[in-house]
């Protein structure tokens, strides 16, 4: 047995004691902050300038970004089912070489239909390396204390904005976008391939199955139930008002005079807050039944984004409810990672959690294009957090019908 298939001390279950590789924890967080940091976060950064030098719309540049996302969400279906059953080596060390290719299409394109082809193949890249695969791989291996192995890759991979924003618009300063990507590419290659192929090679436990729930008629019976259908609009719901707004949040403070540096520093503060809120989930979930903790979450989020709404200033206030917005976000991308888990075990996780991150990422991907249009027929960015707030309090509604059924009919 080599290190990297050393196993830590796990959960006792009817197979025996779950094996947990040492190595695959710090693999996933230096391969989210690699993965997140590349294929996402570099394109907002690296936007401008393609649009300039190429003289292709920014529109059109944008809309093939969130193409890609809209690929990620029907991808990650597949992918959760091919976890379930074979483990996550495979599928993110494919990922992460269809992540490579990708980025060096999208830096060679020679016109725009090629730059919209090298995005639709990051989609699946994205659906083999992000957030989904990484948290079916620890959910699998360190159930039942997941939520700690969730908590410490959700933290790493918010530092992915942190260290490849700056990252990238300092090789944009002294390269072409082209060149900029091609150097991106090749650290993704260098960081992620081997970290996928070489520490998760850990033998693929059995799962634990719950002995309380309707879970033994296999995946289809779950997602069926009412309870799933309501998680899956409360969290679809939710996800399109916290992206929506995350993303208006700039032109909501610009709109009320303040500079555009003031308006960033708040909304990088804001992404701070993730991070204290993520550091808190681990408590709250030992706090809280699953519904409890849906109907709190989503509720924060209504009332932190109704407060943006109506609170002009001061400037040090706005900060402050943008760091408490950030908190809550946190929480939430922990809410949805555990919640197949809370609920109905980790027996179908990839292919359920798949299909919960479907609508939820299509909601996402569109939410930024959608707050911008119905801004000025609203009236401005206030009244479009008003009605932001509104989506997340009928998010709360749903959530109160999430609580899956036992047997016997009870309800948790």
């Amino acid at each position: 047995m080599t290190d990297l298939d050393a196993p830590e001390r796990g959960a006792v279950t009817g197979t025996g004691v779950r094996s947990r590789p040492r190595a695959a924890l710090p693999a996933l967080c230096a391969t989210q902050i690699t993965s997140w940091g590349i294929v996402y976060y570099a394109f907002p950064v690296l936007n401008p300038q393609i649009t300039t030098a190429t003289g292709w719309p920014a529109g059109v540049t944008a809309a093939a970004f969130s193409a890609a996302l809209l690929v990620s969400a029907v991808a990650g279906i597949r992918v959760g089912r091919i976890i379930d059953r074979h483990g996550p080596r495979t599928v993110m060390t494919t990922g992460s070489v269809i992540g490579v290719l990708s980025i060096l299409i999208v830096a060679l394109a020679p016109n725009l239909p090629v730059f919209i082809a090298g995005w639709l193949l990051a989609g699946l890249a994205m659906a083999g390396t992000f957030y989904q695969p990484a948290f079916a791989a620890l959910t699998r291996w360190w159930a039942p204390d997941h939520v700690r192995a969730l908590t410490i890759v959700t933290l790493a991979g918010g530092l992915a904005s942190t260290v490849f924003a700056p990252l990238t618009a300092a090789l944009a300063d002294h390269l072409s976008w082209r060149a900029t990507y091609v150097a991106l590419a090749l650290v993704l290659a260098s960081v992620t391939i081997p970290a996928h192929a070489l520490a998760l090679k850990a033998p693929w436990p059995e799962p634990q199955i719950s002995t309380t729930l309707h879970t033994v008629g296999g995946t289809d019976q779950v997602a069926r139930t009412r309870p799933f259908w309501m998680l899956a609009v409360t969290l679809t719901l939710s996800a399109f008002a916290v992206s929506a707004a995350v993303i208006a949040l700039v032109p909501l403070m610009t709109e009320r005079g303040y500079t555009s540096t003031e308006a960033a520093w708040a909304l990088g503060l804001g992404g701070a807050g993730q991070t204290i809120g993520r550091t808190l989930y681990a408590t709250l979930a030992r706090r809280t039944s699953s519904t409890t903790r849906t109907i709190a979450l989503v509720a924060l989020g209504a009332v932190t984004t109704a407060a943006l709404a109506v609170t002009p200033g001061p400037y040090a206030l706005l900060v402050a409810l943008s760091v408490a917005a950030g908190t809550v976000r946190g929480n939430l991308t922990l809410l949805q990672a555990t919640a197949i888990t809370d609920r109905w075990g980790t027996t179908h996780y990839g292919r359920l959690s798949g299909l919960l991150a479907a609508p939820t990422t299509t909601a996402a991907a569109i939410a930024p294009f959608a707050g911008a249009v119905a801004a000025a027929p609203l009236g401005g960015y206030p009244q479009l957090f008003i009605a932001l707030a509104a989506v997340s309090t009928g998010a709360c509604i749903t959530a109160l019908k999430t609580a899956p059924v036992k047997l016997g009919g009870s309800r948790s």
